[in-house]
């Protein structure tokens, strides 16, 4: 792991507290790249994996869930100190997917961003001999994505009452498409292209 310049831990549909063999070597997988100098840029499911193997907790989200979207994330003081977030808007919309959160951050962790459903909506934290960039959202997803995501997870998210109807879960994804109209590129992909440029900097 020693030979790569940086590791993407990406998104997934599994959840940590289900703990199946296939969680736990996600888990030891993570655990073993720190024991490397790496960068680290853990998503979503990456984020809660990640957080977990430097000792933090996930959880099912007290306030629910991010169904496609997440509103209104705003970044912290210490947010905007860190280069991940270089020339981001400090409060901004963004495709985002979870039902789960990190309830917990690993000890020494910074808290750059939360949102009203997640507090843990970003992390910066070091654990062995790396540093890791924890994002609890999509900047490597579209809208229409997330709405695909949606689409197929339908039936299941109304019966576990995430929406009261069908009509509200339909309103939802229009608002999304609305939404996926005053989202560009740049500003979507920023997180990416400051861990890509922190990576180039070495």
């Amino acid at each position: 792991m020693s030979s790569y310049d940086g590791i993407i831990f990406t998104g997934g549909a599994m959840r940590v507290n289900d703990m199946t063999d296939i969680i736990k070597k996600h888990i030891n997988f993570a655990s073993n790249c720190f024991n490397h100098d790496n960068k680290i840029l853990a998503i979503c499911w990456g984020l809660q994996v990640c957080s977990t193997a430097a000792g933090g907790k996930v959880a099912p989200g007290k306030n629910g869930a991010h169904i496609g979207i997440a509103t209104d994330v705003k970044i912290h003081e210490e947010g905007k100190k860190n280069l991940i977030y270089k020339n981001k808007q400090v409060k901004f919309n963004t495709p985002a997917y979870n039902f789960d959160e990190v309830c917990e951050i690993p000890n020494g962790a910074t808290l750059l961003s939360s949102d009203k459903v997640n507090k843990v909506m970003s992390l910066y934290f070091k654990s062995g001999n790396s540093e890791i960039w924890g994002l609890q959202y999509h900047p490597d997803y579209e809208y229409q994505q997330m709405i695909n995501l949606a689409n197929e997870r339908k039936d299941k998210m109304i019966a576990n009452k995430y929406f009261e109807s069908e009509e509200v879960f339909h309103d939802h994804m229009k608002y999304i498409s609305e939404e996926d109209k005053k989202l560009d590129f740049n500003s979507r992909t920023c997180e990416i292209r400051n861990w890509l440029d922190l990576i180039k900097s070495n």
